[in-house]
């Protein structure tokens, strides 16, 4: 069920998006008085806006009821974790290393600082 509402919503978000990129804009209709705006009679006198407008709205709510749903249904399963969390595979009965197992540093730091090669006495 839940990959069939996955597919359902991402569809429903393409179609969202293409509905929205084929409408005009607001300053669309200046080009209307100037004579282009007879040949957008196809949906009537009042062109595509309202139809185009109602369909994205309808879009656009099927769009939120669907993130609901789906986060309903993500809220409700069982295993719960941070999307951070990683986890290794082990092999076999190891165990990670502790602190114990860690190198140890020396306990006196060296005197002299290294020189970096081909720096010996050179400036």
């Amino acid at each position: 069920m839940l990959p069939f509402l996955i597919v359902l919503h991402i569809l429903i978000a393409i179609a969202l998006i293409g509905l929205v990129l084929i409408q005009r804009g607001r300053g669309a209709d200046i080009g209307a008085a100037f004579g282009s705006g007879a040949s957008q009679t196809v949906f009537g006198a009042r062109g595509s806006a309202s139809f185009l407008t109602r369909a994205t709205g309808v879009l656009a709510a099927l769009f939120f009821i669907s993130s609901l749903v789906l986060t309903y249904f993500y809220s409700q399963r069982t295993e719960r974790g941070s999307v951070t969390e990683l986890t290794a595979p082990v092999a076999g009965d190891e165990t990670p290393a502790g602190p114990a197992d860690l190198p140890r540093l020396p306990d006196e730091p060296s005197s002299a600082p290294e020189e970096a090669p081909g720096q010996s006495g050179q400036q």
